[in-house]
Order: C-alpha cells, then sequence, then structure tokens
C-alpha cells in the first residue's frame, strides 16, 4: 500500500547509492570546464547543484548510504558540496577510466563491506523532476536485483531521440510483473530508426541507471574481463594498490564490458520507467529546462544582467558584466570570465568542436 503524505517510506535495508561524479560535460562549454564540471553546478535554478540534487533524490532511500567516485581533482569540491557524506565514501580515481572502473571499484568496496548490499548507480549530472515517481521505480528494480539480475531503469522516450541509446525490452520478468527482460541494448539510432522503435512501444530510453548486488556486478564482469574484475577486487582488499593498478584498468564503459553481453546471455532485465528524465547533454536541453516559453530568453544566472529585444533562447550572465542581445532567435549566450560563447540551439551539440580545438592548440586552461 502507498505510504501516505504524513508518513514517509522508509528507506531500502541495504541499499547504497552509488553515484559516479566524472566527466567535463564538453558540450556545455565554457560553463562546464574540466576543472568545474556541470555536476558541481546549479543547472535549474533551483539553488542546489546537480551532485546536490542526486543526492536529496536518493537519500530517502538510501539515509546515508553513499559511495560517490570522483576524479582526484574534484574531490575537495564534492566533498564541500556533499557535507552529510563521510570522507571516506568519497573515492578518487587517479585518471578517468569510464564508468565500468569507476562503478565496479564502489562495487568491490561494497561486496568486502555489506554482504546482503543491493547498489544502484545514478550519475552526479542527470535531472530527475519527479522523485516520488523515480523512487518507485528504484524500489521494484532493487527487489528485483535481490534475485540476481543486473536491473537497468528504461526511461520512456517523450520523442524519437537520436542522442540516447534504446533498451529493447523483452518479456515480463517471472515473479516480477513490474519488469521485464531486456533483449538487447542498441547504440545512438538514426532519427528515423529511433521513431521506428518509439512506435513500437517496446524500446525504452538507456539512462545508465543500473541496480545490482555488487558480487553480480563484479561476477558478471569477471565473465568477460577476469583480470579487470580481479584487479577492482584487488584494490578494494588493499585499497594500497589503486595508482599501481588503475592505469592497468580496460577504460571501457559498464554498457559495453557487463550490460551488453549480459542481456545477450539473458541476465538482464529493466524496469520501464514513465518519470521525465534529462542528463542535459547541451545547451539546447538546457534551454528547454529552464524555460518552456519558445518567444522568450531563458536566463540562467542574475537577470538584472541581461537585456533582450525580439530575442528567444538562453543566456547565461557569468562574468559580471551586463549581456545585451537583440533580433536573434534560438539563441546561446555564455558569458564566463575567461570566454565568451555565442551560437544557436540548434548547433548546440558542435560546441564540443571547439573544446578539442583549444586542446588541440594547448589551450587546455580554458577547457
Amino acid at each position: 500500500m502507498p505510504s501516505s503524505p504524513s508518513a514517509p517510506a522508509s528507506s531500502i535495508d541495504h541499499f547504497w547509492a552509488v553515484i559516479p561524479a566524472g566527466g567535463a560535460g564538453t558540450r556545455l562549454w565554457p560553463l562546464s570546464r574540466s576543472s568545474a564540471p556541470k555536476f558541481l553546478h546549479d543547472l535549474t535554478g533551483r539553488g542546489r547543484t546537480l551532485l546536490q540534487e542526486t543526492q536529496d533524490r536518493l537519500a530517502p532511500l538510501v539515509e546515508d548510504r553513499f559511495v560517490v567516485v570522483t576524479g582526484t581533482a574534484h574531490r575537495a569540491a564534492v566533498l564541500e558540496q556533499l557535507a552529510e557524506v563521510a570522507p571516506g565514501r568519497v573515492l578518487a580515481e587517479p585518471a578517468p577510466r569510464d564508468s565500468m572502473a569507476a562503478i565496479g571499484l564502489a562495487a568491490a568496496v561494497l561486496e568486502r563491506e555489506d554482504p546482503d548490499a543491493v547498489m544502484g548507480s545514478f550519475a552526479a549530472d542527470h535531472v530527475i523532476p519527479d522523485p516520488e515517481a523515480f523512487a518507485a521505480a528504484v524500489r521494484i528494480a532493487a527487489e528485483v536485483a535481490r534475485d540476481d539480475w543486473l536491473v537497468t531503469l528504461g526511461i520512456e522516450p517523450a520523442f524519437p531521440s537520436s542522442a540516447f541509446g534504446y533498451i529493447h525490452l523483452g518479456e515480463e520478468l517471472p515473479g516480477h510483473p513490474a519488469a521485464t527482460h531486456v533483449r538487447e541494448f542498441v547504440e545512438k539510432p538514426s532519427v528515423r530508426t529511433a521513431t521506428e522503435y518509439v512506435a513500437t512501444g517496446r524500446y525504452r530510453w538507456n539512462a545508465g541507471m543500473f541496480v545490482v548486488r555488487p558480487t553480480v556486478l563484479l561476477d558478471l564482469l569477471g565473465q568477460w574481463h577476469p583480470e579487470f574484475a580481479d584487479a577492482l577486487r584487488a584494490i578494494a582488499a588493499d585499497p594500497d594498490r589503486l595508482d599501481e593498478l588503475w592505469p592497468s584498468l580496460p577504460k571501457i564503459a559498464l554498457d559495453h564490458a557487463v550490460a551488453e553481453p549480459a542481456a545477450d546471455a539473458g541476465r538482464v532485465a529493466c524496469v520501464p520507467s514513465s518519470f521525465h528524465w534529462d542528463d542535459i547533454g547541451d545547451f539546447d536541453s538546457l534551454a528547454a529546462l529552464v524555460g518552456d516559453d519558445a518567444e522568450t530568453v531563458a536566463v540562467l544566472g542574475d537577470a538584472g544582467l541581461v537585456r533582450a529585444v525580439d530575442t528567444s533562447g538562453l543566456v547565461l550572465p557569468g562574468s559580471g558584466r551586463v549581456v545585451a542581445v537583440v533580433g536573434l532567435d534560438d539563441v546561446v549566450v555564455v558569458d564566463t570570465p575567461d570566454a565568451l560563447l555565442v551560437t544557436t540551439r540548434a548547433r548546440a551539440q558542435d560546441v564540443k568542436q571547439i573544446v578539442e580545438g583549444l586542446k588541440a592548440e594547448g589551450r587546455a586552461g580554458l577547457t
């Protein structure tokens, strides 16, 4: 029976939230930098960073059972923003090795600490404005995971996007009517193919959310990458070996290392979910998030610094100076103390090319 508003639902027994907090968010440059990635910023205008909102969303499910995996350069900022998380629960990667290493390290630590653990991996930079619906889906996923499934949350597509991977749903999972088998994970398709997927009703967006028992995840990894799994367990057994073993770990996403082959082997389940989800992949999606009026300018930051005439789009005033925009449609203006970006919402994905060019020119300090 659903809990009443006056009686909040309790946390999930032995459930741990793993938050991979990495990446530079290059399509949100110059706001997001390698030194201050997007998860450290307030991109919703609600006074909390994406990382803090992720913690807020998960806290009712886990209480204080958090493990955050971030880069060495960002650990101090993460600790400052998540003051309630014990420093020992914020693990620092010596260098980025993609999601399998980060999430696998957390799994290896939890495997030793809590034999009954179920862990959910949720990225630090996603926006989910309906925490109740999210929590309901996670509760279902945790129960399915206790039966040794690798479980993913599949997001109901809002439109036929070519920017996301897809999950092909199979038959209902025996004993778990709210979950299905996963037939396969599909890489980012063309818009035409995505339209066909959405029309069938049997595909969901892959948001990279996984719920699993730590031992199950590491054992699955061990089937296809045995040395990888052994190294993660060795680091958990002796943290002093982190710097020795970390550079040898494969640089691979969890999806490719485990989820895709495990789906082929019939080991993956999905909880189809209808809550709204956004990974804020570029300034176009950010504009849609902070302002839904296509005829006006959305401002993220001090609106008193923006003057707009006959203009629509998104403006982020971050240098302290006034930004004036006249007669432009769907514009994106991002003003920071050392860099100014002017583009359109339609070309927002191309911002990454600027970052790549700056790096190639040896101007990494700007990235």
